[in-house]
């Protein structure tokens, strides 16, 4: 299926069936190709967070062990850096 950005807007319905029926959708703005929407396929969205891949990816950086203090160092801003 072909929608454009105002087919997004008017006729999301349709683009939504032609997902559920495993059609991707091309997207348009003024006659060019913009990107496409794939159908899920699978069971992905029932991932639980703990089972991603990037969840614990920072688990072993000694510099991030107090989180307090790794974030206040991230919101203190750069006159306090001076």
């Amino acid at each position: 299926m072909k929608a454009s950005i105002l087919d997004l807007r008017r006729r999301m319905k349709d683009v939504l069936k032609a997902l559920e029926h495993n059609e991707p959708v091309t997207i348009t703005h003024r006659g060019k190709k913009k990107g496409i929407i794939y159908p899920s396929g699978s069971s992905d969205g029932d991932m639980k967070v703990s089972e991603h891949k990037a969840f614990g990816m920072w688990k072993d950086r000694k510099d991030m062990k107090d989180v307090a203090k790794t974030v206040q160092n991230i919101r203190k801003g750069r006159i306090d850096a001076l």
